[in-house]
Order: structure tokens, then sequence, then C-alpha cells
């Protein structure tokens, strides 16, 4: 363990460099360890090493600091002012020599391992993501999964998130993205609805329609985006039907009950089943895209670069941009606006 590895010099009154090595290493990555975890016995569970240990890795650091870092209770443990400071400092280099001593023990001891926390919007995740986790785990069977859905981007810092599947455009210079496929939307309706109601020809025909939609994490409703005369435009169609669950907008659309905007790889499969018949395709917006996001680091840990590599080959393998349109479409009425 780190804790173990880490020399303590003694303190002699040399150069600020060897004064700040001698400051305790242990000490620090003891610190860290009781910060994140809010604990001295959480803490040593991390570390392999026993609450006493830790307990007393800490105490020495404070002694060397000549300053408290914790404020301890028989029910908690919380940082003081000086301990919130000094943490902001220390877990940088902290992380960056974990990850040394991580990217080292990979390279000795041979095929992936370890946990991978992975980020994915739900429907992305259950349609896509999920369905690969399997035979990723017969591969790399050393690897542990943890896949967390959340309509709000995954955090790959404060979160614990080793990789993120996001969608849109991205600017976020502080992260690797790597683009898996373009991210088309459709609106979309049933055989059924279309064969009752027609489908809209214009941006401005989706008024007359019966629309679902979708409520965002920050309680706005999704606005539709669409491209005309060449230039962005967006929508927001008043909705008979509203779902906080891509899966069910997309649940109601199949049974008929109106006209949703949806995105291509959920949308794939029914469009070749016939299930389902795009409309307003004139009006595509531009793509943006599905990205398979890392924090950005020279060195990958095995598992994080085996899951990206088996991820990209395996998403852009699924065909999930088919857009064709099958004959119910071409053949279904339309509405005359102007009647």
């Amino acid at each position: 363990m780190l804790v173990n590895a880490l020399v303590q010099a003694p303190l002699d009154g040399r150069d600020p460099l060897t004064s700040s090595f001698s400051a305790s290493y242990a000490g620090v990555v003891a610190f860290i360890a009781v910060a994140t975890e809010g604990s001295f016995a959480r803490a040593g569970d991390r570390l392999g090493i026993g609450r006493s240990a830790v307990s007393r890795s800490v105490q020495k650091l404070e002694g060397q600091l000549g300053t408290r870092l914790f404020l301890r209770t028989t029910r908690a443990t919380s940082l003081t002012r000086e301990g919130e400071r000094f943490f902001e400092h220390c877990r940088p280099g902290v992380e960056r020599i974990l990850q040394a001593l991580e990217e080292m023990r990979d390279l000795r001891e041979g095929p992936p391992r370890g946990l991978l926390r992975i980020g994915a919007t739900p429907g992305f995740g259950r349609k896509v993501v999920a369905p690969l986790l399997r035979p990723f785990r017969a591969r790399f069977p050393g690897v542990a999964l943890e896949l967390l859905l959340d309509e709000r981007d995954a955090d790959l810092v404060t979160g614990r998130v080793d990789v993120a599947f996001r969608e849109g455009v991205l600017d976020d210079s502080q992260v690797i993205a790597k683009q898996l496929i373009p991210m088309r939307r459709l609106v979309c309706a049933s055989p059924a609805y279309a064969r009752r109601h027609g489908l809209p020809q214009s941006i401005e025909d989706l008024a007359r329609h019966a629309c679902i939609n979708r409520r965002l994490p920050n309680g706005r409703l999704c606005r539709w985006d669409f491209k005309r005369d060449g230039r962005a435009a967006d929508a927001a169609p008043s909705a008979d039907l509203v779902f906080n669950d891509p899966e069910l907008v997309l649940h109601a659309v199949l049974a008929g009950d109106g006209l949703a905007q949806l995105p291509a790889y959920q949308a794939s499969e029914p469009l070749r089943a016939g299930t389902l018949v795009a409309c307003l395709e004139a009006f595509s917006p531009d793509d943006g895209g599905h990205y398979l996001c890392y924090l950005s680091r020279e060195q990958l840990p095995k598992r994080i670069r085996a899951f990206v590599d088996f991820m990209s080959a395996q998403v852009r393998a699924l065909d999930l941009d088919c857009c064709a349109r099958p004959q119910v479409e071409r053949t279904a009425p339309t509405v005359d606006v102007a009647a």
C-alpha cells in the first residue's frame, strides 16, 4: 500500500524541499483518505490498514504542520477550515501518485483489472451500454463494472466516474471526448397515428398534432432541434404527454399517442421494423454526437483503455444511426394544412 511504500525522513532544518519530503507522505495519504471517506475507520479500509494506524499518521502530520486538520466527535469527523484548505492543495498531488502506482501495477501484473465506474444517460445507458457490459466482462473478467444512469452529465472528478457517455456538442476542455457515432434526432410517429392524422410537413404543422415531450432534470421541457434554411432552429410544441424518462416517451409513440423527437439510436430498430415512421427529415438538425469521455491522462489505466477500445468498436458496429424510411411512411396519408 501507498502508506507503507512512502518513506518518511526526519525533520532536520535543511532546505525547504527536504523539509517538505519529511512532512510525512504517509500522513498526507491518510489525511486525504479520511477527508474523502469521512471516517477514520473507512479510510483504514480503503488503505488496507487499521484505524489506529490512520489516526497515528494524521496526528503526526498535524504535529508537523502545527495545526488541527479534523474536528472529531463520537459521531462524526469533519475538516477544520485549515483542513479544508490543506485538502484542496494536497489532493491533486496525491491522486497523481496513486495514478502512477496504479499504472505501474497494471504494467507489472498483466491483464486489466479493478473497478470501473461508468456514467451514461438512462436512454443511451439502457439501450446501448448495458447490453455490451456482459461481453466486455467475458473478455476482461478482472474488471468490475458499475454503471450509473443519470440525465445530468456525470462528473468525472467529484463523481469518481472513470468514463462517461455524453451526448450533443461538447466543449469541455478538461476531458478527452472520443466520438462514437453521430447523434441524429428524428420526429417519429407510429404507422397507426400516421394513418389517422397524417404527418407534419413543416415545423409549424407540429401545432396541429399531438406531441409527446420529455421533462429535463432542470425542470424544463426538452426543446426540439431543427435546421431551416441552413440555420439552427428549435421549437417547443405543446405536449399532450410529458415524461421524464426517454423509454416512456418511446413507448407512448409506439402506442400511437402522438409524435416525439427521438434520438436515432432509440428509433433505429423500430424504423427498420416498420413500427415507427419518420417525418420532417428535411429539417433534421446538424448532428451532435455520442461521445465516450475520460479525464485527460498521458497514460490510462489498462481497464479504462480496454473499455474505451472495446466500446468504440462495438457501438460503431451496432448501426444505430439507421434512418431508412419504411414503405408505410411513404404511403401514409397527409393532412391538407390549408383545409
